[in-house]
């Protein structure tokens, strides 16, 4: 099958399973207990002014007909209002998704390089020191929570760097976050490309080539890097979608206005408009993100 005609057939699917996800968050944020008006009402309300809140948001209305009215404006392109600031929620996720973009890129930068390199030497030297220390490390990082392993470094390099984004991202403000970041991803991605690349190297196609008089780096970052690469990208797709989801910890840590953030706030103040636009945006991110994995891994596995 080409890949036009895969995207042509996933699409449907995936455009029902991003409406099915949105419209889950809208039936069980309903279950959540209060609502926008008792945190607008604040921390001692009158029952009649929650009454008057909520009537004034149009929240007495039945659930029904606000699930209706939030389809039918979700279908036009409009997320609505958020209930607490008044601002349209496109804006408060476009101004919140900037962050989280910059913090993912950089991550991105890091670990997609550093996984290769990484996977590729300690293959060439299986069994070797580097190897081993690759694993011990490996297991070592990838069980400490991110939380944890982000208050480490502040301990240690908070002198040396700045531990929080109130003054705005810079690439110094960027270090701190992206090394918490990189941790874990990048001790599964390595060990995934050490693996395919020991698999490639001893395939048919890399020993002919190699009995063919072909050149041994050709034959180790030509012929076997891209086979040996196939099996991390569908990691690394859960991995974008994890730093494109916000990094809630990482991003409540180091004091980041990104889409963690967002979330959060929204949570605890019942603001469902929010709550939708984001599932909405983690739902589409989720399955393109997904899409672009499987076509990756079909364009570079090895095929007859």
């Amino acid at each position: 099958m080409r890949p036009a005609g895969y995207v042509r057939r996933r699409l449907p699917l995936a455009l029902a399973q991003v409406a099915a996800v949105a419209s889950a968050v809208f039936l069980l944020a309903e279950v959540l207990p209060g609502d926008a008006a008792v945190v607008l009402a604040g921390d001692d309300p009158d029952p009649e002014r929650i009454v008057r809140i909520r009537a004034s948001l149009r929240l007495d209305r039945p659930l029904p007909e606000r699930f209706a009215e939030w389809a039918g404006g979700l279908a036009r392109g409009d997320f609505g209002e958020s209930l607490v600031s008044g601002r349209p929620v496109l804006d408060l996720v476009l101004d919140a998704l900037w962050p989280t973009v910059v913090l993912a890129s950089a991550t991105l930068a890091v670990l997609v390089p550093l996984s290769v390199w990484a996977g590729v030497t300690a293959a060439l030297h299986e069994g070797g020191r580097f190897d081993r220390c690759l694993t011990a490390v490996g297991v070592a990082l990838y069980a400490v929570p991110e939380f944890a392993l982000a208050v480490v470094l502040i301990v240690a390099f908070g002198g040396l760097l700045p531990v929080t984004a109130l003054g705005g991202l810079t690439p110094a403000t960027l270090v701190l976050p992206v090394a918490v970041l990189v941790a874990r991803p990048l001790c599964s991605l390595s060990r995934l490309v050490r693996a395919g690349m020991i698999d490639a190297l001893a395939s048919g196609y890399a020993v002919h080539a190699s009995r063919l008089g072909v050149p041994e780096r050709r034959v180790r970052y030509v012929h076997a890097l891209p086979n040996a690469v196939a099996p991390a990208v569908q990691q690394l797709a859960r991995t974008v979608d994890w730093l494109l989801g916000g990094v809630i910890i990482v991003e409540a840590v180091f004091v980041i206005p990104g889409l963690g953030t967002l979330l959060v706030d929204a949570v605890a103040d019942r603001d469902l408009p929010v709550l939708q636009g984001l599932a909405v945006l983690f739902a589409a991110t989720t399955v393109l993100v997904n899409l672009a994995a499987d076509l990756a891994a079909f364009r570079s596995a090895p095929r007859a």
